[in-house]
């Protein structure tokens, strides 16, 4: 298990955002965050990612307590975050996006590339081939000179998958990393965070487009008004009376 939530609760004053929530993660696996708006999904990544204290309860990554730890102590350690309509940095390339996602991954001092002295210009120079690289292998190297204010709703998708790659994480939280996009934009996304597993790095999605969600997620959990409703395959997601009736609806 990379990741393991034991009994996490939030409150906010009297209104329990997050009830008592148990589920563990398992290495290289997708696994979907589902519920209706209010079910507190995106509590518990803020949680996780150390942007909220829990109340009670516990994240374990990687074998180690992270809780309490703060957001910038968790990202050191390897879960990289995003946010639900989270955009890149419009005004500059979309390279110089995906560059600034290497800032904590500089071994020379701030002083030193301040300076601009040889160590430093080299180690700048390794890190912008390693987002050029990032960029080809999300399918954004044609984009790279342009702004990201420039890109369509489905490059910008896949520029900010590109930043949290950046980061190197072991873990990526994506909150709706497709919400909104047709459903064209919508495989590309999804295609992309397939092999972003398939590389070994753990990705955990909260996502509204249920097709996504049962189409490439390896398991799914359910949350609604707090709580855990249910765990399990997407076939089993499906067929879950509870979910149906409280969620997914009759349709489904």
């Amino acid at each position: 298990m990379i990741l393991q939530i034991e009994e996490i609760t939030k409150k906010f004053g009297g209104l329990i955002a997050v009830d008592k929530v148990s589920f563990n993660v398992t290495e290289s696996e997708i696994l979907g965050i589902i519920g209706p708006n209010g079910a507190g999904k995106s509590t518990l990544f803020n949680v996780i990612g150390g942007y909220f204290l829990p109340t009670g309860g516990k994240v374990i990554f990687d074998g180690r307590d992270i809780t309490g730890l703060k957001a910038n102590e968790i990202a050191n350690l390897g879960i990289s975050r995003t946010f639900q309509g989270s955009t890149a940095f419009k005004k500059i390339s979309v390279l110089e996006n995906v560059f600034t996602g290497y800032h904590m991954r500089y071994k020379t001092s701030m002083w030193r590339r301040l300076l601009r002295i040889p160590s430093a210009l080299k180690e700048e120079e390794m890190l912008r081939q390693k987002a050029t690289e990032i960029l080809e292998f999300i399918g954004l190297a044609s984009q790279r000179d342009k702004l990201a204010e420039e890109l369509s709703s489905g490059y910008l998708k896949l520029l900010i998958i590109g930043i949290a790659l950046a980061t190197q994480p072991k873990l990526i939280l994506l909150d709706e990393p497709v919400t909104t996009l047709s459903p064209d934009k919508t495989e590309r996304v999804m295609e992309l965070i397939t092999r972003v597993r398939n590389l070994g790095t753990t990705v955990l999605i909260i996502e509204h487009n249920m097709k996504a969600i049962m189409d490439y997620c390896d398991r799914i959990v359910v949350l609604a008004y707090g709580k855990k409703l249910a765990e399990g395959l997407p076939q089993e997601i499906k067929e879950n009376k509870d979910v149906i009736e409280s969620y997914l609806g009759t349709a489904t």
